[in-house]
């Protein structure tokens, strides 16, 4: 069974004790802040008073929101690494209503901004020279003026900020806290728990009535509670059409696009490229049928690795794996890599409560910690090299710039989790010496392609659709949402959705459908790591110095910009057109190994 967290080895759970000492400490912080936070509405109706008063006021908010960071980051950690504990759920409500009343209390500063002009601007920053630091920050917000409501309308949305969460924290709740899955058997034929961090792996089962046995199970869950899915989806879907529509976009696809300064052309160049290329996803589909010996090949067969090379590494021996696939992009890369692996910036193992999957969080002054859910794979392998390029992302970023730009956009933050994961293959792939082994990556590759550009983008076309569907006023029932999702998956896999009618119910488990148009990132960020790990480990050291220029820019240039000096243009389709050659060109190769092999 799950181990409790006190079971767990402290040595291999995150030492959140480096951001607050105790949870009393975090107490007086918070209720600190919070009065900190009240005191600053004295700011309001001054802010361009004069150039004094716009630096003292501009400074005062990216301080409180400094320490709001740093404060929410202990909460929603201490409250993932076991979501039951009621303390620490109330820790996290306490963060998110700071968050609104920051909201509130500073509801007035883009409205009073955006009244600034050029001259005044121009003569503000001769008269204090300090506020040159903040020019981008400036030039962003201007760029959002015409979105930007009275100061009385932004306090509003600003103040029913927890009210507009409520339908992704209520999902939280339900998918981490309160659903129980039923006890399945694993591959030695013994009961145990099917949990979110075990359903992969018995989904990876080579015994294809234990890929059954847990595939089944979970959905069963999740029809049961299609209804209540259905209506924290739709609630959150509807917070993004309200909130596009005060702000005057045309859709909430813009308005979140907006956020990153990204056109919605690279969105739909990805939607339009993925199904182009939905012949090749087919074409691997089929493969996989064929070397299974599976002629009614199920959604449950997706995920078994078509290998039967043990090709696994325990947490140990992905660390010092990762350390020397890693060491190719330099010396103080590794070091911090080292840093992470070794200073407790890492919560492993499954436990009790856990939320499940994998993330790397922190704030500007905390580490840049990681959460795992570990399982002995080679699939846990790549996650763990994911996580470590999001987290020295973020090292480099917070050390290089000021707070005002210490964080990145999230449409580049998918870029370098997954250029490792792209070095990691590479490494693999040079290293192998012999067909088996060589077979078992190129599988897990294709997998993993599959998984983040084909998977992602029929998520992100699901999402488009849902919010369309809801502008539109179509009522998004469970049974509206379950054929939607299915005839999606149908285009995509080849499969159909009478053969597989689980998989109607699994927009129910995806948390990212809460994210705000976040899914399609990781499809134009495993597409642009892919160009860039073809850079770093086939280029020159320049080719590597710009890409670590990458990871230290943050939010001092717009993201097209950022991504563009480290040599890839997502404004253009080359990218896309360059990642589904390697595909290609890796399908054929292990298309030609499965007939050398025999395995079909």
């Amino acid at each position: 069974m799950v181990k409790q967290r006190n079971e767990i080895d402290e040595k291999y759970q995150w030492d959140l004790s480096t951001i607050f000492a105790t949870d009393q400490a975090w107490e007086e912080e918070a209720a600190s802040l919070a009065a900190d936070i009240k005191a600053a509405s004295h700011y309001a109706g001054h802010l361009l008073d004069s150039a004094q008063t716009l630096l003292e006021t501009t400074n005062a908010y990216l301080e409180l929101s400094r320490r709001l960071e740093k404060v929410y980051v202990y909460a929603h950690m201490k409250n993932d690494q076991d979501t039951r504990v009621a303390k620490y759920q109330e820790y996290q409500s306490k963060g998110m209503s700071l968050y609104s009343l920051l909201g509130e209390t500073f509801a007035f500063y883009e409205p009073e901004f955006m009244a600034i002009t050029d001259e005044q601007y121009k003569a503000f920053v001769s008269e204090v020279p300090a506020l040159e630091q903040y020019g981008h920050y400036f030039d962003r917000l201007l760029e959002k003026k015409e979105h930007v409501l009275s100061q009385k309308e932004e306090e509003l949305l600003a103040g029913a900020g927890e009210i507009f969460a409520a339908g992704g924290e209520t999902f939280e709740i339900l998918d981490n806290a309160d659903i129980v899955f039923p006890t399945v058997h694993d591959d030695k034929g013994e009961e145990v728990q099917l949990t979110h961090g075990n359903y992969i792996s018995l989904v990876e089962s080579k015994d294809r009535a234990v890929r059954k046995e847990a595939y089944e199970g979970l959905y069963k869950v999740y029809e049961q509670y299609q209804h209540t899915y259905a209506k924290t989806l739709q609630t959150n879907v509807k917070v993004h059409n309200f909130n596009a529509k005060v702000r005057k976009f045309s859709s909430a696809r813009e308005a979140a696009l907006s956020e990153n300064f990204v056109p919605e052309s690279v969105y739909d160049s990805l939607v339009t490229a993925v199904n182009k290329h939905l012949p090749l996803l087919q074409r691997y589909v089929q493969l996989r049928s064929k070397i299974l010996g599976i002629s009614d090949l199920k959604m449950y067969d997706m995920y078994t690795p078509l290998s039967d090379t043990d090709y696994k590494f325990t947490y140990e021996e992905s660390l010092a794996k990762a350390e020397e696939v890693l060491a190719v992009l330099g010396e103080d890369y590794l070091s911090r890599v080292k840093r992470a692996f070794s200073e407790r910036w890492i919560d492993v193992h499954v436990n009790q409560g856990k939320r499940s999957g994998a993330y790397s969080g922190g704030s500007y002054d905390t580490n840049a910690f990681m959460l795992l859910n570990w399982q002995d794979t080679l699939d846990n392998l790549f996650t763990l090299v994911h996580e470590t390029g999001h987290s020295m992302h973020s090292s480099y970023t917070r050390e290089t710039q000021p707070y005002v730009y210490g964080d990145y956009s999230i449409f580049l933050a998918e870029i370098a989790s997954t250029t490792n994961e792209n070095i990691l293959t590479e490494r693999l792939l040079e290293e192998v010496e012999d067909d088996a082994t060589r077979f078992a990556i190129l599988n897990h590759f294709l997998d993993g392609f599959r998984g983040t550009v084909f998977r992602q983008t029929q998520f992100a076309e699901f999402e488009h659709a849902i919010h369309k569907a809801d502008q539109e006023g179509t009522v998004l029932t469970s049974e509206f949402l379950n054929n939607l999702y299915a005839e999606l998956n149908e285009k995509y896999y080849g499969l159909s959705k009478e053969d597989n009618p689980e998989i109607q119910y699994e927009w129910a488990r995806i948390p990212h459908f809460y994210y705000n148009y976040y899914v399609f990132q990781y499809s134009t960020g495993f597409a642009a790591a892919s160009a860039l790990a073809e850079k770093i480990v086939h280029g020159t050291q320049e080719d590597r110095d710009k890409y670590i220029d990458y990871l230290k820019a943050g939010n001092s240039d717009y993201p097209l910009n950022v991504i563009r000096k480290a040599g890839v243009d997502m404004e253009k389709e080359d990218y896309l057109d360059a990642a589904f050659a390697v595909f290609e060109r890796r399908l054929n190769e292990f298309e030609a190994l499965v007939e050398k092999l025999g395995l079909a």
